[in-house]
């Protein structure tokens, strides 16, 4: 993870300047993500959450953790897109077996998302299950909602009335399985596959003289040398 130092957006929040931190993104590269420390959110540009990789998922997991002390700033009403400055819209969505919200762009920029919502949709939080809920009810009459921190009458309601999020706690049994999975997709991820650079390899110079052989209009007939191919791209590579 590293610091860009491109503009800050102003987060459509509370309209200060976001933090941009570079993560790894799936395949090759990096890319930016906006986060408010003082909203507790982060802004995803259109498809970037699904393209962080395990390890930036970890990542983005410690960054979220190291600002659990701080109280998130409660969310206007209206929130506006950071492109096209559009109002953005309350969404409900299911992401595995959580269910999570965020606010969307309807021209398709991209969604802000609360810190909270995003480790539901990570599977890092989990809903309270009815018998946690009835223990609360015995012990306190008030908890604050994670996602937008607005009060929530526990006596009445087992979710946010502003935000609708449900009441959430962190399981701890839960996080370190989502980390322990995180962590092996990151170990196979990086891990190369002999086999598969070979046959990538291969099929890249196959295409090479394939190209060639088209350009000149000749018929790419003879046989091809596997072990000899194989070689030539290797020693090329190194």
């Amino acid at each position: 993870m590293t610091q860009n130092a491109a503009a800050p957006r102003a987060c459509p929040g509370c309209a200060g300047a976001m933090a941009r931190q570079a993560f790894a993104r799936k395949l090759t590269g990096t890319l930016d993500l906006d986060l408010c420390f003082d909203c507790q959110a982060i802004w995803f540009d259109a498809y970037e959450s699904p393209q962080l990789t395990p390890g930036a998922v970890i990542e983005l997991f410690r960054t979220i953790e190291a600002q659990r002390a701080r109280a998130a700033r409660p969310l206007p009403e209206a929130l506006r897109c950071v492109t096209c400055r559009g109002r953005l819209v309350l969404t409900h969505d299911v992401e595995r077996t959580n269910r999570i919200t965020y606010y969307r762009c309807p021209q398709g920029d991209g969604r802000f998302t609360t810190f909270l919502q995003f480790l539901r949709e990570k599977e890092f939080v989990r809903s309270v299950t009815p018998v946690e809920i009835a223990r609360l009810r015995a012990t306190v009459a008030q908890v604050r909602c994670s996602s937008c921190g607005a009060p929530v009458d526990i006596a009445k309601d087992a979710e946010c009335r502003y935000c609708h999020a449900p009441v959430s706690v962190l399981d701890v049994d839960a996080v370190r399985r989502t980390l322990d999975q995180l962590e092996a997709e990151e170990r196979r991820r990086c891990t190369p596959d002999p086999a598969a650079a070979i046959d990538g390899l291969l099929e890249g110079r196959r295409a090479a003289r394939r190209i060639d052989a088209a350009s000149q209009g000749i018929a790419l007939r003879e046989p091809v040398d596997l072990v000899h191919e194989a070689l030539s791209l290797l020693t090329s590579a190194l």
